[in-house]
């Protein structure tokens, strides 16, 4: 038992099921909480308006005053972690501080330095499983190794899984403590940031909205395998943003989806929530890939797709401006990319076409897709990022293979076969008749003219011919199939 502990905040921004807070409850007799604005990472930051920015700080908000309702309340600092941390604790006299494990590589780095700087003043440092839900040697092959294929990777999860594992933190009440060390969340101006179109876009942050999208989800989610690749269709959880920040708890999810069925067999119903559950596994299993295979930052999981020749110099740059604008000649990519642009959100389906499109159609390096959407995305998050980019490359764990090349065409034809999500994210294709909203390069100059879009002039025609780069992309990637014939 401690006579304080100070709980540290990052990527768990909830009062409720928080593996520290619930362990900080039940081990110490007076427990504080922090956030840090970690300007190791948000120094790094491109844009002073930056919807992630805002969306913590109004989760914090909430999260503050959840705490205060309950004798306690947030202390807030913007530094280096490995400076406030161990100062605010010396300052606070607390006997450990306790965290929510992190699987990033930095993010590792950032906490063994916090550890060793705690040392030094005889204060001890515990984290705790929280973002996912099996994690470490929970699950492993028989040979005791970490898989690298999802399938058996989901098998042995699922396996493995038991209800304890779904079971929420309980900590006790009336141990949370305040001080006079300052407290309440500054305003974004104080921290360097600006306001965004957050709420206008209909993202509300907190756990309260992270509750109303999962209510409404569970009220859909026997649909979600039939309704989950149309991205005009609402079919998705949209709870991406809220996991990346952990304003919903993980075992909650996996909780409501095992209530929902997940876990019957198919002949007794509950298909949705086992697909839903899956896409959970998938979480976890980029977790561990992350965490156990770090250099999948830098380079491919497959380490023969390093040796492939990406396209450079300054048609592949203005291919990829295009690409990032939007304005590829490919309808559906090209609106995936202004949902992006406009939104920061982009359906799952579309960014598996999105990124697809720009490797196997453009020939341009993975990595530069991967840095974008990380710039542009609101629920980015670095292990999922990865893993669908490597996935898309055909150089990650359990990837597509090389030669399965999303055809934009039928891709946009069988996922928004009316052209609506076209239409809503590409207005100036609204008077395109639907039997060409999906190549509309197709049309003959006299059916151009008559729905007063022309090709070049109101719309790009399209940056490149598909079969012809994928025989391209087949070329590309011989160099591995030659490496593996070796």
């Amino acid at each position: 038992m401690f006579d304080s502990i100070l709980v540290w905040f990052r990527r768990d921004l909830r009062d409720f099921d928080h593996a520290a807070l619930g362990e900080a409850q039940r081990r110490g007799r007076r427990v504080y909480c922090a956030f840090v604005f970690d300007r190791e990472i948000l120094d790094g930051l491109t844009q002073r308006g930056d919807r992630r920015v805002e969306f913590i700080r109004e989760s914090l908000v909430e999260l503050d005053g959840a705490l205060r309702r309950r004798g306690g309340g947030l202390l807030v600092r913007h530094g280096w972690p490995v400076d406030e941390i161990p100062a605010l604790a010396r300052e606070l006299a607390v006997a450990a501080v306790f965290a929510n494990r992190d699987y990033e590589p930095q993010a590792k780095r950032r906490d063994s330095a916090v550890s060793a700087a705690l040392a030094v003043d005889g204060i001890s440092f515990e984290s705790f499983k929280d973002q996912a839900l099996l994690d470490g040697d929970e699950v492993l092959t028989q040979a005791g190794r970490p898989f690298t294929v999802f399938t058996p990777y989901r098998n042995a999860w699922l396996k493995r899984l038991g209800e304890d594992d779904w079971q929420p933190y309980q900590g006790r009440s009336g141990t949370l403590a305040t001080t006079s060390a300052g407290g309440g969340v500054p305003p974004l101006a104080a921290i360097g940031f600006a306001a965004t179109d957050l709420r206008a876009l209909g993202i509300v942050p907190g756990m309260a909205a992270g509750q109303q999208l999962l209510d409404d989800f569970l009220g859909r989610i026997s649909r979600y395998r039939q309704q989950r690749d149309f991205p005009a269709v609402k079919g998705v959880s949209y709870l991406s943003v809220h996991l990346r920040f952990g304003t919903v708890s993980i075992r909650d999810l996996v909780a409501r989806a095992v209530a929902a069925g997940a876990l019957r067999a198919p002949q007794e119903g509950g298909e949705g929530a086992a697909t839903w559950l899956a896409e959970l596994i998938w979480r976890d299993f980029y977790f561990m890939i992350l965490d156990r295979f770090p250099r999948v930052v830098e380079g491919a999981f497959k380490p023969a797709y390093d040796a492939i020749s990406w396209q450079q110099g300054r048609a592949a740059d203005a291919a990829f401006a295009a690409w990032c604008a939007g304005g590829t000649g490919y309808p559906l990519v090209d609106a995936a990319m202004r949902q992006l642009n406009g939104t920061g959100y982009m359906h799952n389906r579309l960014r598996m076409l999105a990124a697809s499109f720009l490797c196997k159609d453009l020939g341009i390096d993975w990595r530069r897709g991967e840095a974008y959407f990380a710039r542009q995305l609101n629920d980015f998050d670095l292990s999922a990022n990865n893993g669908g980019w490597q996935w898309a490359a055909s150089s990650g764990c359990d990837a597509q293979p090389y030669f399965r090349i999303f055809n934009p065409l039928t891709q946009s034809e069988r996922f928004d076969p009316g052209g609506k999500f076209i239409r809503r994210y590409l207005p100036e294709l609204a008077a395109v008749p639907d039997r060409f909203i999906h190549a509309p390069w197709q049309m003959s100059a006299a059916e151009q003219l008559a729905c007063g879009v022309v090709i070049g002039r109101d719309t790009p025609a399209p940056w490149v011919d598909h079969q012809q780069a994928r025989r391209q992309t087949l070329q590309r990637y011989a160099v591995v199939r030659n490496l593996a014939a070796r």
